[in-house]
């Protein structure tokens, strides 16, 4: 057993010996692509999404070294008519590119990878003879050109470099190049039957072109066929919570929201796993490490990037141009380079059917709240301090302390949450309510037989609390408010709480800049 080739399938055995959702379906993906023209692959998820694991999984199954039978027997890639075809058949090559930048912090790095890596595969093959000129790539030639046997390349942490060094330096450079010399040498089709390369962003690009313009991506922005392989799916998550005796809703809440691909319910993978573990839902997303960076990009606050992260808090959406950024996250020009950084590092959700990104579920919520809180933005952060006292006020029916509470957050955030048009409207009643979220599904501008409620508060499971209706009018009385929402017909979700329902109306008068509420039952 070598330390980056034939490394055996421990890493793996270890996943079975535990909890494992089988994710082995990606095999037959990457078996699809061995021999051909798509056989370079390179994979970016966020952190704590399942890529190690998926590395690990893949060493196992191809590794000539060990007999990994019995690990997949019980999986779903063993139902696949390629399963024994590829099963052991390879010498594998593994790097986790992390190992040498927590290790070497200069400009030798790649020298150590290249050196380390052909001393080790050189000891697996010493019939072969290494030049003093050789770098890897001549080696595996020769190696190739001996055996006749390809080679499997799997990669973790490809982009930790780029991570840690800044564009234009030796380090960065001389990556780059070792990966074009890799892997869009003459040979590279040759020597590597496939190569799955993992981290956290995309291939760089240098100008406007891919530097491994021959590689395959699938990332949170563009999965193609691997979506359901980036997390768990709702289906997995609700077995496990039945397994565990879990509330399937509280893990729902905390760690669903992802829209991967055409994948429209997707869970953060070691976050209900920690739950699962623990038995208790809570934010398990900032042992990342991840939040100075968000810190960072929202102090940047390109082209109004606050008010867009207020307004995403607020449960709104924004646009975004994912296809301009660099995959750089040291280069970052403009809002929609730090949008595209945010959904590469899981804290915000992606739907490329509109080019909308989102904050996904309550555990990022509360992470995002603390990079706001970080970023000293007062008037948004006794906002979200005061909503829980605001929810508290309006189950009670104090009209009084409901209107100061709204007429705070408006004036608190005028800049940005004007009363102008109605998604402003919509941001400032979903800001004051955003502690609500613990207990309610919040629903902004719910479709009505006839028109819109503003925002609908719908009890989640196991929450005695009635549903609420929230209805923003403007120069006219809080009854007007009241009224309108009574001429509405209730959608079904409403209605079934027809005895159980607090019916707010709140009035804005633009000439005394003041606000008015009236509460009644429904």
């Amino acid at each position: 057993m070598g330390i980056y080739i034939n490394t055996g399938n421990l890493g793996f055995q270890s996943a079975r010996n535990s909890e494992y959702i089988d994710k082995s379906g990606l095999i037959s993906v990457v078996n699809s692509t061995l021999f051909t023209e798509r056989r370079f692959s390179c994979i970016t998820r966020c952190r704590r999404f399942g890529k190690s694991m998926a590395a690990k999984m893949l060493c196992a199954y191809y590794d000539q070294s060990c007999d990994s039978r019995s690990l997949f027997a019980d999986l779903q890639i063993a139902d696949d008519p390629q399963f024994e075809k590829h099963l052991n058949k390879y010498p594998v090559i593994y790097l986790d590119v992390s190992d040498f930048v927590t290790r070497f912090k200069d400009e030798t790095i790649m020298q150590h990878i290249n050196e380390e890596m052909k001393a080790d595969i050189h000891e697996a093959y010493p019939d072969v003879p290494v030049k003093d000129d050789d770098d890897l790539m001549a080696l595996l030639i020769r190696i190739n050109a001996k055996t006749n046997e390809p080679f499997i390349f799997i990669i973790d942490e490809w982009d930790a470099i780029c991570r840690e060094f800044t564009p234009g330096t030796t380090a960065m450079d001389t990556y780059v190049n070792w990966l074009r010399r890799m892997f869009k040498a003459g040979m590279s089709a040759r020597v590597f039957a496939g190569t799955y390369m993992t981290g956290i962003l995309p291939v760089k690009k240098y100008k406007t072109e891919s530097a491994l313009n021959n590689f395959i991506e699938y990332s949170m922005v563009e999965p193609v066929d691997m979506a359901q392989f980036f997390g768990f799916t709702k289906d997995e998550v609700k077995a496990l919570a039945e397994k565990h005796q879990m509330d399937f809703d509280e893990l729902v809440k905390w760690y669903d929201g992802y829209q991967i691909g055409d994948e429209q319910s997707m869970f953060n993978p070691n976050s209900v796993m920690q739950a699962i573990r623990s038995r208790r839902c809570r934010s398990y997303w900032a042992t990342t490490g991840a939040i100075d960076a968000v810190t960072n990009y929202i102090n940047m606050n390109f082209e109004g990037l606050k008010d867009d992260i207020i307004y995403m808090l607020a449960g709104g959406r924004s646009k975004v141009n994912p296809t301009k950024f660099q995959n750089d996250m040291s280069v970052i020009r403009s809002k929609d380079d730090a949008l595209t950084v945010l959904i590469h590092l899981g804290y915000l959700g992606y739907d490329w059917r509109k080019d909308e990104c989102y904050i996904p579920n309550k555990e990022v919520g509360s992470e995002m709240a603390n990079a706001v809180e970080n970023n000293n933005w007062s008037p948004v952060v006794n906002a979200l301090q005061q909503s829980e006292q605001l929810l508290a006020d309006t189950l009670a029916g104090d009209t009084d302390a409901v209107a100061r509470a709204i007429e705070a957050v408006h004036d608190e955030n005028i800049s940005i949450l004007s009363y102008n048009n109605e998604n402003s409207l919509a941001c400032v009643l979903s800001l004051a309510y955003y502690y609500a979220k613990n207990d309610y599904i919040v629903h902004r501008e719910l479709a009505t037989g006839k028109g819109f409620a503003d925002i609908v508060l719908i009890p989640r499971k196991n929450v005695d609390s009635p549903a609420i209706v929230v209805e923003l009018k403007y120069n006219k009385d809080a009854d007007a408010a009241i009224d309108q929402i009574r001429r509405k017909q209730y959608p079904a979700k409403v209605a079934q709480y027809a005895d159980r329902l607090l019916l707010v109306g709140i009035n804005y008068n633009r000439e005394t800049k003041t606000h008015e509420c009236v509460i009644s039952k429904g």
